[in-house]
């Protein structure tokens, strides 16, 4: 049952007088309207039209809910341009998922921005560690740092990170800094909850993958505990180096095992699969790609005269 298709053609009979110019305005068969109309009259349980082989003419309850009809079909014409002209306008509220440390520090920054360029668009940010379900959580995009996005979902790329092994100088001090990740079984581990391996660190090496399975003095599910524990000396962290890239130049913590790389991640912007994207989200990513187009978190962390640098500025503090 087609309730739009039956007004649709109850009306375009009632304006043109006949079911066969009906029929050439609706792009159809004149079958297929005389089947709407009669469709309508059997479920509504009255006469709308009496016909002859010459005329047409209303009845009294057609010429009343021709009116209805009209108005209907008039407001579904309203809301259609309504949205159509909204789809070309940001417009909108738009929620958004995002990891805590990532999003206190590199995305908070820019939200005043992005609402001073798109007035009309409003923002619902959520920080959570957590992957969420974008679809049943009713997300309209998640930023997620991962290896590969979702294949069920769109993904564009904003920037690239790496995960960094690093520790105090003062946790250091007076200990046998590791070369090798087997090394890692005689320090204080402070994990994150949400790493994909879990407890088990994974490095490429010159001899090729290294897996350390590694027994944790602390858990936690966010990268700035893991963070902070470590900038108190309580023992070696593996993180995203948008977190400690800026410790590890200022010689507050000093990146460990350099010659074993362990994950680089891509930091990426995922939205629902669909066709029909609204410009709100659209613009928004755009923003986003283009925000983020310059930057590489960990570049200043891959020359070695920085690390000597690091070491050399902590053990000064000691």
């Amino acid at each position: 049952m087609d309730k739009f298709k039956e007004m649709q053609s109850f009306v375009a009979v009632a304006e043109s007088g006949s079911f066969v110019k009906a029929a050439d305005e609706l792009e159809t068969s004149k079958a297929a309207v005389s089947r709407y109309v009669a469709q309508l009259e059997e479920r509504l349980g009255v006469r709308l039209m009496n016909r002859t082989t010459r005329r047409l003419s209303l009845t009294d309850e057609g010429h009343a809910f021709l009116a209805h009809c009209k108005e209907t079909l008039s407001l579904i014409e309203d809301a259609e341009e309504e949205i159509q002209s909204k789809r070309n306008n940001a417009t909108g509220l738009v929620r958004i998922n995002a990891p805590v440390s990532f999003g206190i520090l590199h995305l908070a920054p820019l939200w005043g921005k992005f609402t001073q360029l798109y007035p009309q668009v409003k923002l619902d940010v959520t920080l959570s560690d957590r992957v969420v379900d974008l679809v049943d959580e009713g997300f309209d995009i998640a930023i997620r740092v991962a290896r590969l996005p979702s294949s069920t979902l769109i993904s564009r790329k904003l920037a690239s990170t790496s995960l960094v092994v690093c520790a105090s100088p003062k946790y250091l001090k007076g200990k046998s800094k590791p070369s090798h990740p087997r090394d890692l079984k005689d320090h204080s581990i402070i994990s994150y909850s949400y790493l994909a391996t879990g407890d088990e660190w994974v490095f490429q090496g010159p001899e090729g993958e290294i897996r350390v399975k590694t027994q944790p003095q602390i858990h936690t599910n966010n990268g700035d505990t893991c963070r902070s524990v470590a900038l108190t000396h309580q023992g070696i962290i593996m993180q995203p180096n948008f977190i400690v890239s800026r410790d590890i130049q200022n010689g507050d913590l000093v990146e460990l095992l350099p010659q074993f790389k362990s994950a680089e991640l891509g930091i990426y912007a995922v939205y629902p699969s669909r066709k029909l994207v609204s410009k709100r989200i659209r613009v928004l990513v755009d923003f986003l790609v283009k925000e983020f187009e310059q930057i590489n978190f960990g570049a200043e962390l891959t020359s070695p005269s920085h690390l000597a640098k690091s070491i050399a500025r902590g053990s000064k503090r000691n």
